[in-house]
């Protein structure tokens, strides 16, 4: 609640106290100027009526009077417009000072400051040269799959990279967030992959502590250690890559990649014991190649996340795209969301959200907003903000929801069974099938009852080659150029301008100092002119030029 601001009412007793100070103070300021005595100004006794040449000495001094006017009001604007040539030149002066300094600043740092423009504005470019990075450096590749939708976050272009490399680069399949699924629908999806790669299935760390946290948390009695910080499938996983390093002779570097929120850097955490990598809700957290020593035999590398292309359908692009929901135009995000919608069972949504039926996505988000709560002025629901949380829920792990795997094997074309039988050589396949077994019999599973039936859209599409994205960079450095040329030309004109006015100015006070100097000297003659005449008549002013000035012809003379 606000603070009301203080009462001004006084009681009748203060303000009366008040008052007669008041009254006091002027009785006693009245006494004081009644003592001093009040100074009459003298009267002006004017030209006598007796005096020759009454008419034609006012007729002068009123003509005079109006020439000294009129020569003040010119004086006046003359010193106006020096006040304000001196200011122009000052502001001009200042101006160019700061312009000195900030071209010398500017001249230093505007290289660094236009490459991280054009990265930050081009960030996918960066993405791509640091994932290409990975997968040139790692001799094994983990691509990391959601267990929801294992389909929708492979991604052809990779896979087809790290098979037809030429080298020696292998690659495992790492189903992650495996508790979030039914156990059948898991154990579907396993004997599905296995056919194509080894996969592997996992549940990462998801509350894991920071290095600086333990000596914390040793300090305190009770440390919460729930369900939730325990991980599966890291031995097996550990297992596999010791086993194929001891077939090399030699450390090996363990890449890490997949689409954003498929869970890269918690299975990093969750192998190393420790939080060494950044996590996150929102998508893109990890930009750069980040390196994570797990052993003296093994190397991790966790890389920034496969950007989705943008041919890809609504769904793809809703759950895979790299940019952040803050990110992202309004209208993109209600077609994400009513993609997901129209590709998931209309009653069990309704279940799980507990809300009534509902015509479209607009009025599900609405029914949505406010049984949450989330409303803006005027109870109206944040329909935006409620989508930007959807697709946060569907991307994170909160929401259980699950994709049958297609009924029909087809290899893709990238891949054969030569290929596929020298990728399962380097690894030993029974200890991967008995270890998985044990990570399924270990954890606890949703009912599928519960759990949302999905339709999944296929493998999704995603660039990997940095020059595919140079156009847009490239658009982007166009567009600069051209505003930079559009500052210059303004700059110029402005410049020009300036110049201009300093002339005009420069003309008129040379013309008002002619002026001033001409009205001076005239003055000066008509004062000369007056003071020989006076000298003639019999009777002279007895006063000075300045009263002479002040003279006011209003006065009745008698």
């Amino acid at each position: 609640a606000e603070l009301r601001k203080a009462s001004k009412r006084l009681t009748c007793h203060k303000r009366y106290k008040i008052q007669k100070k008041i009254r006091e103070h002027h009785r006693k300021v009245r006494k004081e100027a009644k003592k001093r005595g009040r100074k009459k100004p003298k009267k002006d006794p004017g030209v006598p009526s007796a005096a020759p040449f009454k008419e034609e000495l006012l007729r002068e001094a009123e003509q005079r009077k109006q020439r000294l006017e009129e020569l003040k009001q010119k004086q006046k604007l003359n010193r106006q417009k020096e006040h304000e040539k001196k200011r122009k030149l000052e502001a001009k002066k200042n101006a160019a000072k700061i312009k000195e300094n900030v071209e010398g600043k500017e001249s230093s740092s505007k290289s660094k400051a236009k490459t991280n423009k054009l990265l930050d504005k081009s960030s996918k470019k960066s993405f791509c040269r640091e994932l290409r990075k990975v997968i040139e450096a790692s001799d094994v590749v983990l691509e990391v799959l959601d267990a929801r939708d294992p389909m929708g976050c492979r991604c052809p272009q990779l896979e087809q990279a790290v098979t037809c490399s030429g080298g020696d680069k292998k690659l495992l399949l790492v189903l992650n967030k495996i508790d979030l699924v039914p156990k059948e629908n898991l154990e579907k999806w396993l004997n599905y992959l296995k056919k194509e790669f080894p996969t592997v299935a996992f549940k990462s760390a998801t509350l894991m502590k920071d290095r600086s946290m333990e000596q914390v948390s040793r300090r305190r009695a009770r440390v919460d250690l729930s369900r939730t910080t325990e991980c599966f499938g890291s031995k097996c996983l550990l297992k596999l890559l010791q086993e194929h390093g001891k077939t090399q002779n030699k450390a090996i570097q363990v890449g890490v990649v997949g689409f954003p929120n498929v869970g890269k850097s918690s299975i990093i955490n969750s192998l190393k014991g420790v939080r060494a990598c950044n996590v996150g809700l929102s998508r893109g957290v990890t930009r750069s190649m980040q390196i994570v020593h797990i052993d003296k035999q093994t190397k991790m590398l966790d890389s920034p996340s496969i950007i989705a292309d943008p041919s890809n359908s609504a769904l793809a692009l809703a759950l895979r795209s790299i940019i952040g929901t803050e990110e992202s135009d309004s209208a993109d995000v209600l077609e994400g969301v009513d993609a997901i919608l129209n590709h998931c069972s209309k009653q069990q949504v309704i279940m799980h959200y507990s809300i009534p039926d509902f015509r479209n996505t607009e009025e599900f988000l609405t029914l949505l907003g406010r049984k949450r709560g989330m409303l803006k002025k005027g109870g109206v629901p944040d329909i935006e903000g409620v989508a930007k949380l959807l697709l946060c829920d569907w991307t994170g792990a909160k929401i259980s929801y699950h994709s049958q795997p297609p009924g029909s094997q087809r290899l893709p074309p990238y891949l054969t069974e030569d290929k596929i039988a020298e990728i399962q050589e380097c690894f030993n396949l029974k200890i991967l099938e008995e270890e998985n077994n044990t990570t399924i019999q270990a954890l606890k599973y949703p009912n599928p009852a519960s759990s949302i039936a999905f339709q999944s859209a296929g493998m999704a599409s995603g660039t990997i080659e940095e020059n595919k994205i140079i156009e847009e960079a490239s658009e982007w450095e166009n567009m600069e150029t051209s505003k930079e040329e559009e500052e210059e030309d303004f700059t110029e004109s402005d410049d020009e301008d300036d110049v201009e006015e300093e002339k005009d100015v420069r003309e008129v006070s040379q013309v008002s100092s002619t002026l001033a100097v001409a009205l001076v000297s005239l003055t000066h003659y008509f004062l000369i002119s007056e003071s020989e005449h006076s000298s003639s008549v019999s009777f002279s002013l007895d006063k000075t030029a300045d009263e002479d000035d002040a003279y006011d012809f209003n006065t009745d003379y008698v």
